[in-house]
């Protein structure tokens, strides 16, 4: 199957834009950035854009946020832009939430990015993950890992030698790469995880239960310390023929340690890059056309948030746009930015509709509201004339 630039990054715009995201010059345009007067301070350079495995795109961004004043917006901040990848310079699509610690964030993600995947026909693909943790968890883990990798360095390849002067986890990797018995038989980090770490990959694994999501837990998947942490992810894509190169690859993970040590702030991150590759961008990129959708979800609860992502991507695959902040905790703030956006109709789960699957189909305009099922929620909006074109 081939994929055009072209067509990739018109997939692209769609999912981006489904899902929340927006471009830097959209986000430029709110009152909060418009009357910041000063830029973030960061200390993002070429040496440390290399430590991300995202060929530098996953950590660039946290440049584009602070010099671009999108600190300045204080709730969540859904960021996707197209870029070059620096060397080969194939097409690439970044995607990145900031401002939201919760796990909600990956899942996000991690369903954008499958969304978008699946739209260019790859829809046969597993989510591997793993979680490094937070800095609590990587102290005691690296601290395992050294001592287990010590008492072996007679058995280490030069190469993983040398790198355990760097960091053990430089040396894990090392041997990772090369399909080392030592990377297998060492410890794994899921068992050092802090409470929090430990609680938040718990989560993530719940959402990839719910949605169905194919994945494996995979505590050999590795990024570098000192710009991942807790959840990294990867989407591999299955192919008939073994021996062929997959057209796409993605990445992410969360980098909230990053962010603090390059700008002395605590902002959660987490970020995703989707990779076309052998392709070169076209000259000129489709622009994403404004959409009113007239449709908001309302969420309040971990389990709804989940429904209501599912939710959203249903409707996506329906052809019906729609509102939502799913990054929200507050019921009162969602509504009232429903009733901002004067939309026709507001659909809304908690933890009673997600008990029952059912959703609080709410008419904007005359003021009722009924329980309906998903099926008939379609049927009901098709009907009403929201689906875009």
């Amino acid at each position: 199957m081939s994929i055009t630039p072209t067509e990739f990054i018109k997939v692209a715009n769609n999912t981006a834009e489904h899902f929340g995201f927006q471009t830097v010059d959209q986000l430029k345009k709110t009152p909060e950035c418009k009357k910041c007067e000063k830029v973030m301070p960061h200390t993002v350079n070429a040496t440390n854009k290399k430590l991300d495995s995202a060929h530098g795109l996953l950590s660039s961004a946290v440049s584009t946020y602070c010099d671009e004043k999108l600190h300045a917006l204080k709730g969540p901040v859904l960021l996707y832009s197209f870029e070059q990848v620096p060397r080969t310079a194939e097409t690439a699509v970044t995607f990145h939430i900031f401002n939201v610690e919760r796990s909600i964030a990956e899942a996000i993600l991690i369903h954008a990015s499958r969304a978008l995947i699946s739209d260019l026909g790859y829809a046969d693909h597993t989510v591997r993950i793993n979680s490094l943790g937070d800095t609590d968890s990587i102290t005691r883990y690296s601290r395992e890992l050294t001592n287990f990798l010590k008492k072996r360095l007679d058995v280490m390849p030069p190469a993983a030698r040398e790198l355990m002067k760097e960091h053990p986890l430089s040396a894990l990797s090392s041997l990772v790469d090369e399909g080392h018995e030592l990377a297998f038989r060492s410890p794994n980090s899921l068992e050092y995880l802090s409470d929090p770490s430990r609680k938040h990959f718990r989560e993530i694994i719940e959402f990839l239960d719910m949605s169905e999501t194919p994945y494996e837990i995979d505590p050999k998947m590795l990024g570098h310390q000192e710009c991942y942490s807790d959840a990294i992810f990867s989407i591999d894509i299955s192919q008939e023929d073994n021996d062929l190169d997959t057209p796409i690859s993605a990445r992410g993970g969360r980098f909230d340690e990053f962010v603090y040590r390059t700008t002395r702030t605590r902002t959660p991150a987490v970020g995703a890059v989707v990779v076309l590759k052998n392709s070169k961008a076209p000259a000129r990129a489709p622009r994403p056309k404004t959409k009113k959708p007239s449709v908001y979800v309302v969420q309040l609860g971990f389990g709804p948030k989940i429904k209501s992502l599912l939710l959203i991507d249903t409707l996506r695959r329906s052809g019906i746009q729609v509102h939502h902040n799913l990054a929200s905790d507050s019921l009162s703030s969602q509504l009232r930015e429903a009733e901002a956006k004067k939309v026709k109709y507001t659909l809304i789960i908690g933890q009673k509709e997600f008990v029952e699957n059912t959703v609080i189909f709410r008419d904007m305009d005359v003021r009722n509201q009924e329980y309906i099922d998903t099926e008939t929620l379609i049927r009901r909006l098709k009907r009403k004339n929201t689906v875009v074109a």
